[in-house]
């Protein structure tokens, strides 16, 4: 028998795919549908919706807002997107518009802050709040973790908000640690 009219046998044996009601109703149908394996009953415009749920968790509204402030100036002391950000004052920005958590205004304050959990760099996600030693003294600098081994950052006079990749060998070997807001990361959880 060859190829095609295997297909088209099998196509045939093929039961219907059950309406939207039966799928409703039906759980053996509803559980067949959410796997996969027949075809899925659940409008796309539900399903778009499913996907924008997932995207807005917590860490991504976070890290969506830090994105919108690329190519905004440094400035030392720098607390807002009108007058510029240092490195700290960006993060505290951010942190504090789109997930309402005030951090202390020093990157070693925010390194050292009862409120969030240090984090292993193998287990860094994104919102997590990464450290480096730029001025040669530990937690001197803090960006963004946005996932890739990326990170974003207000990072020095005459830069501006930018993305940086942490395996460049500069923030490799300057790495301090990282630390994670656990009320995101319980969020994160409980939207999955």
């Amino acid at each position: 028998m060859s190829t095609g009219l295997l297909t088209s046998v099998h196509a045939q044996q093929q039961p219907p795919a059950p309406t939207a009601v039966q799928a409703d109703t039906d759980p053996v149908s509803r559980f067949l549908s959410d796997r996969g394996l027949i075809p899925s009953t659940r409008p796309v415009v539900e399903l778009a919706q499913q996907v924008r749920d997932k995207a807005t968790d917590m860490a991504s509204e976070l890290v969506l807002s830090a994105m919108n402030f690329l190519g905004v100036p440094y400035r030392r002391g720098g607390t807002s997107a009108e007058s510029g950000f240092d490195c700290s004052g960006f993060t505290r920005h951010v942190f504090e518009n789109s997930v309402g958590l005030i951090l202390p205004r020093r990157a070693i304050e925010q390194a050292n802050s009862p409120d969030l959990v240090p984090v292993k760099k193998n287990e860094l996600k994104p919102g997590d709040l990464v450290f480096f030693n730029t001025l040669r003294h530990t937690f001197s600098h803090v960006g963004i973790y946005i996932g890739d081994d990326k990170f974003i950052h207000s990072p020095r006079a005459g830069g501006e908000v930018r993305v940086e990749d942490m395996r460049q060998s500069y923030w490799q070997q300057r790495f301090d640690g990282a630390r994670r807001a656990p009320t995101i990361n319980a969020r994160q959880q409980n939207n999955n």
